[in-house]
């Protein structure tokens, strides 16, 4: 569709050019994904600290790049070489709207908002020093990738415009906070996670740092004790009451609560390890989990404890909005994602809110139920909103672009699912929120400012 809009400007692609200043070499040749049907140059690569990458650029190259921040975060060693091309297939639909494309695979797997975005930068470099300076970028994050992009926007310089889709947008300090209520819950009525025969360890951990638990023998254990894979006529009465149990209180959907569990166990053991060396982040103390049989059992019960006061400052300042973000943002957001709650863009709009720099946002909001992917039609009708507003400084609405989304729909038919007067409850309608929990940013911008220049802030690159 774009490359047939009469706003498209056609750029000529000379790969003649200088070698990147980033980077160990020029970005190399590679056959596009077959989800690119237009004409278009694709290229791969390994930037100098270690990240693998993916470009395209489009034959009938409109002279805008979108700049793509991936979701997770994945739990690999290292730099994943294949995440960023199997992404360039994924979000094809940028290439074939006229738009360049780079995304980054992360110089290593693990959580770390701000090291994602310094590898987003870095390949936005090594894009302008190797085919020129476009005229407009834009970061699109998807995901934990909606984090990491909103990141990108605070921080760094040469970007006109921001789209994040089903963005993880409350932040580190309180966008897990649901995963460690679910942690403990789950421990309360399961007993098995660890059990009482196996080495025992805060539940803070997600998992003991040598564990060899696998994702397969956690979801053997959630099954035992709930029979969330099995037909309700199926379960034993104690497996249906420990279900409902759990996602009462938890506010979790059951289709989403292996995964859940899964971030709740791996992930924390990622940052907990691995990023924040053996220190706790989270906290639960003043939590009175509601919803279950008996409420009053559960919380005499349950397993409590604080936050360690340098490790909460250090994950708030890697990967917490403060909403200070002079661009154009667009946000669309699934209205029952089951992994980014919408209640994610209410944390948004009162960050921004607190930022003075609400005027500059956009929110939408689609019926679909996904996560990891909404329809293509409704991707290329935000990324021409967005493209638009920051050309004529006009702001677009959200019926406006309701509005426009069949005519993209009419290329990719994968449907248009706006629900144009939707407004999102607030965060803490869906999270328990800890003391100062109702107050936004998370982190002030001026808070940052301060935190950055503080020598060993933050979390392990």
């Amino acid at each position: 569709m774009g490359v047939r809009r009469s706003a498209v400007v056609v750029v000529a692609l000379s790969l003649s050019m200088a070698t990147p200043a980033i980077g160990a070499g020029r970005p190399t040749g590679i056959a596009c994904p077959a989800q690119i049907t237009v004409a278009a140059k694709c290229f791969t690569g390994k930037d100098s600290s270690g990240a693998y990458y993916a470009i395209a650029v489009p034959e009938m190259w409109n002279g805008s790049l979108v700049m793509h921040s991936h979701g997770g975060p994945d739990l690999t060693v290292g730099s994943d070489p294949e995440r960023s091309i199997d992404d360039l297939g994924r979000w094809a639909v940028m290439v074939r709207e006229g738009y360049a494309w780079a995304g980054s695979a992360y110089r290593r797997g693990g959580y770390g908002a701000r090291m994602a975005a310094e590898d987003t930068e870095n390949l936005r470099k090594l894009f302008v020093s190797t085919f020129g300076r476009p005229r407009t970028t834009f970061v699109h994050g998807q995901s934990w990738g909606g984090n990491v992009a909103a990141k990108v926007a605070e921080i760094y310089r040469g970007y006109d415009g921001v789209l994040l889709t089903n963005g993880v947008l409350a932040g580190g300090s309180r966008g897990y906070d649901y995963r460690l209520d679910l942690r403990v819950v789950y421990q309360y009525y399961c007993g098995n996670h660890p059990r009482p025969t196996e080495p025992q360890y805060p539940l803070w951990m997600g998992v003991r740092k040598d564990s060899t638990l696998t994702s397969a023998g956690l979801s053997a254990r959630l099954q035992e004790c709930t029979g969330f894979e099995s037909r309700p006529s199926e379960r034993t009465a104690a497996q249906q009451r420990n279900l409902d149990d759990i996602l009462a209180v938890t506010r979790i959907p059951e289709r989403a609560l292996e995964s859940h569990l899964r971030f709740a166990t791996f992930t924390f053991r990622d940052i907990v390890h691995n990023r924040l060396g053996g220190r706790n982040p989270f906290d639960n103390r003043t939590i009175r989990y509601t919803g279950s049989h008996d409420d009053a059992a559960l919380n005499a019960g349950v397993e409590r404890f604080s936050a360690n006061p340098s490790a909460a400052r250090d994950r708030s300042f890697d990967s917490d909005p403060t909403g200070a973000v002079s661009i154009p943002t667009l946000t669309l957001h699934a209205i029952d994602d089951p992994t980014a709650f919408v209640q994610h863009e209410s944390a948004y709009r009162a960050s921004r809110q607190g930022a003075g720099t609400a005027d500059k946002l956009v929110q939408t909001f689609t019926t679909e139920r996904d996560h990891s992917g909404l329809s293509n039609s409704e991707y290329a009708a935000a990324i021409s909103a967005l493209a638009q507003w920051v050309r004529t400084g006009s702001k677009p609405t959200a019926a406006g672009i309701a509005d426009a989304c069949p005519a993209f729909d009419a290329t990719y038919g994968t449907g248009c699912f706006y629900d144009s007067g939707y407004v999102p409850a607030d965060y803490a309608m869906r999270v328990y929120p800890r003391p100062g929990g109702t107050h936004w940013p998370a982190l002030s911008a001026a808070r940052e400012w301060v935190l950055r220049h503080v020598p060993g802030v933050g979390i392990d690159a």
